[in-house]
């Protein structure tokens, strides 16, 4: 249930954000019916995953508010708004993601889609989602220290707004690959700006995803070695694994395919290996969905802390004595170094994304280039000489 929840808040947001920042502008360019079809599709798609993420969301609260070990509904709902913080964030979730569902569902009807009120909608469907997915970290009670607790509230909306402006661009990426999006007459103005655009934003998803698990993996792990030794260590070796495989499968698209896609609207997109690739890209795109889909899988197997189980282990060895209640360390400090070593990460890793960003942009213009002087016709002056 919780990967349900997880898929369909974050599938939301990035559907509306793939809209608002990639394949709205691109489908503009091409034309009004182009802006219509791709905007009502990604619609529709966001706002099925919109309602069904109501179901999910009081599904989980259904299990936890049962006392029987089922699905207690009725106190699930009478959850919502009951007075606790828990209540309010619950009720904020289910009403901001419904609410972004009812902005976003006139888009569904092609006639709007393509209107003055779809950037309006899309923008606003787009904030409404997001809220509702904060809700799901933000914090439950008045925090003893408001610094720390807003920090990390931020690292958490960094992991989740990039993991899930990611993994929906993905999702909206193939579903626009299927028949009936866009018209095969505008394919080649549609998909090399789009991908373009959305390769920038998904490089700035991998930025915010990385640097706000550095900081989770500094506050829950200590040392390698935890990654072996306790159960949130080898789920979240499980997770960087999958991560992994995510990222060079970005690696590929980003210095590999785009190029050569951007290459072929060089060239009228109409030579047969323009279908090999806009075959191949869909291949991709999905496999790096399903990969996502399972990290979104593994997450919520993240319990606790690996610090934490490390100690209590530690304990155990040396204690017979039974508790109701595990002992925990105090969370870490950070220290002058702490802070010198995230600037530095965060540094680096900004850097990288840019320096690769604009190395695989100078490949698509080389290629592209090349491409271009191979179909162009000779001239027919050297053809009557030869």
């Amino acid at each position: 249930m919780a990967w349900t929840t997880w898929v369909t808040l974050m599938g939301f947001v990035g559907l509306t954000a793939l809209a608002v920042l990639a394949a709205g502008p691109a489908a503009r360019r091409a034309g009004s019916d182009t802006l219509a079809a791709v905007t009502a599709r990604l619609a529709r798609a966001a706002v099925v995953l919109g309602l069904l993420a109501v179901p999910a969301v009081l599904t989980d609260l259904a299990r936890g508010a049962s006392e029987t070990g089922g699905y207690d509904y009725r106190a699930a709902w009478n959850s919502l708004y009951d007075g606790s913080n828990d209540g309010r964030l619950s009720g904020l979730e289910v009403t901001l993601i419904l609410v972004g569902a009812a902005l976003i569902a006139p888009l569904t009807v092609r006639a709007v889609a393509a209107g003055p009120a779809r950037r309006w909608l899309l923008a606003a469907g787009l904030g409404a989602g997001a809220v509702a997915l904060g809700t799901t970290k933000f914090p439950d009670r008045t925090p003893d220290d408001w610094g720390r607790t807003g920090f990390e509230t931020l690292m958490w909306m960094l992991h989740l707004l990039g993991g899930g402006v990611w993994l929906g661009g993905l999702i909206g990426l193939v579903l626009l690959a299927l028949p009936g999006a866009v018209a095969p007459a505008d394919r080649g103005g549609f998909w090399a700006p789009t991908i373009r655009r959305f390769s920038a934003a998904a490089m700035s998803c991998v930025a915010a995803v990385t640097l706000s698990g550095l900081f989770l993996y500094w506050e829950h792990v200590d040392g390698p070695s935890q990654l072996l030794s306790t159960m949130y260590g080898r789920v979240l070796g499980v997770k960087i694994l999958l991560f992994g495989g995510l990222l060079l499968l970005g690696v590929f698209n980003q210095f590999w395919l785009h190029p050569r896609i951007e290459a072929l609207r060089a060239g009228g997109d109409r030579r047969p290996l323009g279908t090999l690739l806009l075959r191949r890209f869909p291949a991709v795109v999905g496999t790096e969905v399903l990969l996502g889909l399972t990290v979104l899988f593994v997450a919520p197997f993240l319990h606790g802390s690996a610090r934490n189980q490390a100690f209590q282990a530690g304990l155990a060895k040396h204690s017979a004595a039974v508790t109701d209640t595990l002992p925990k360390l105090a969370p870490k400090v950070a220290h002058a170094s702490t802070w010198a070593w995230g600037t530095a990460e965060t540094v680096l890793v900004i850097a990288l994304m840019i320096v690769g960003y604009r190395i695989s942009a100078r490949l698509a213009r080389r290629r592209g280039a090349a491409f271009t002087a191979a179909v162009t016709p000779a001239d027919p002056g050297d053809l009557v000489e030869a």
